[in-house]
């Protein structure tokens, strides 16, 4: 197998000028993608108004990427092993900034809900063939840790810059921006990553699992889609339920044809890893703790203190800060303890300090706490996601990164996707009356259960990963 890496595993050599240009690469591809999730939530209204959205039909602009961007990434991170990490990753850059530009040009509701669409398979392929790169290309040891530090700090202020670039864009040029801004991006990468980016696949390529993808593909499909109708029509409505239920039929199906395949497409050695399974458990309450508290805050912002749409994004600039420090401060907790021990430190940091919003006033005399809480939850969520990066991708052949990271990246997709609606339920069934007190204790008791989440999955991983650390 072709890579880019030429060290041998487990050194710590200093990177080359072309393997940090490789980095820079893939690490600005995560980026827009990150930003690519958030960067029009908050231009949605204007998008509805501009193009004559139907109010039912708007949330579409957002479950069409939604149910794309996680329904297919095990299949192209599996994909991406078979034929050509690079060839998958520049592919879907190439459709990315097609779909961005159709999408920032559309005249009709269904032009835009295409383009997002063809968005969200682009993101299903180039996430897990970009991060199966960046793994392939550092070895596992202090290399790689520092690039998935890396990587993991960009995720999450990408997440963080969408929501205060698309109100930007949105108030200064127009929302069409939001769109726009990917293309000179990819690009970039598409002209340059071709020169300092090495191909990376089998030298003997196993036949495809067409029965496992048809049928993990469909499932989670119609997962997302039951996890997108509970935040619209309750947890009980049939079109939550139904979808809901098909979904865990066909991954049942799934599971039972992997167990007879030739060449499964996860192989249930691989699943059987506790550094796989617990690794992207420990992953998925992360991503559904973190991006749901960001929700609910966003609610405490605008609905009892009163602060407007884009003042509310940019109180989470200083989240994004903590993600920042997280994401340096994660590599080197781990060179000195392991993944393990700092994915649980950094759990108990994020579960604190979740906690302490409980705290939180109907008056802005509470902001303080809730600018502090925030920033060193933010460290805390980036330990644990590095780690959870770390822990999940270790200790397997090159030649199963794309499935490692395919797994990794549609644990982040459906966390981020069940997180909100979840927290949302919860808040609403908590409220009891609709003053601003009322708002504020059912905020109060999904920001408990967020705090419960992740301090249960963080002892969870502590003990089912304690192994790691001996």
């Amino acid at each position: 197998m072709s890579v880019v890496a030429s060290q041998p595993a487990g050194t710590s050599a200093a990177l080359t000028p072309r393997l940090r240009l490789v980095l820079v690469l893939l690490l600005a591809a995560q980026f827009m993608l990150a930003v690519d999730f958030s960067i029009l939530n908050v231009a949605l209204p204007v998008i509805g108004t501009g193009l004559g959205f139907p109010l039912g039909r708007l949330q579409w602009v957002g479950t069409a990427f939604a149910l794309c961007a996680a329904g297919f990434t095990l299949l192209f991170g599996r994909i991406a092993d078979l034929f050509g990490r690079r060839r998958l990753f520049l592919g879907g850059l190439a459709v990315l900034g097609a779909a961005s530009l159709a999408g920032g040009l559309a005249q009709s509701p269904e032009v835009l809900v295409a383009a997002r669409v063809f968005q969200g398979l682009a993101t299903a392929a180039v996430t897990p063939a970009g991060l199966s790169l960046l793994t392939t290309s550092f070895p596992e040891g202090p290399s790689r840790e520092r690039a998935l530090g890396l990587n993991g700090a960009l995720m999450s202020a990408g997440f963080t810059t969408g929501a205060v670039l698309g109100g930007l864009l949105t108030d200064l040029l127009s929302w069409r921006w939001a769109f726009f801004v990917n293309v000179p991006v990819a690009l970039a990468v598409l002209l340059v990553a071709p020169a300092v980016i090495a191909e990376s696949r089998p030298a003997e390529r196993p036949k495809p699992d067409v029965p496992g993808a048809v049928t993990v593909t469909l499932g989670l499909l119609a997962v997302v889609l039951g996890l997108t109708r509970a935040g619209e029509r309750g947890w009980g409505a049939p079109a939550t339920l139904v979808p809901l239920a098909a979904g865990a039929a066909l991954l049942l199906l799934f599971a039972a044809v992997e167990r007879r395949a030739a060449a499964p497409l996860v192989p249930p050695s691989v699943l059987g890893r506790r550094s796989v399974a617990w690794g992207n458990a420990a992953g998925l309450i992360a991503f559904l703790t973190e991006t749901s508290l960001v929700f609910l805050l966003t609610l405490y912002l605008q609905e009892v203190l009163g602060f407007s749409p884009l003042a509310a994004g940019l109180s989470f600039g200083v989240l994004g800060a903590g993600t920042v420090v997280g994401g340096t401060l994660a590599p080197r907790l781990i060179g000195r303890v392991g993944a393990t021990r700092a994915l649980t430190a950094g759990g108990l940091v994020q579960a604190a300090f979740t906690a302490a919003l409980l705290g939180l006033g109907a008056d802005r005399s509470s902001l303080w706490l809730l600018l502090a809480a925030t920033f060193a939850g933010g460290v805390g969520n980036m330990l644990v996601i590095v780690g959870f990066m770390v822990t999940a991708t270790s200790g397997l052949a090159d030649g199963e990164q794309g499935l490692a990271t395919g797994l990794a990246t549609m644990t982040q997709q459906i966390g981020i996707t069940l997180g909100t609606p979840v927290m949302s339920a919860v808040a609403t069934a908590a409220m009891s009356g609709t003053g601003t007190l009322a708002v504020l204790g059912g905020l109060k008791t999904a920001i408990a259960l967020n705090a419960a989440l992740v301090l249960l999955g963080t002892l969870g991983g502590a003990v089912f990963l304690r192994e790691r650390t001996r």
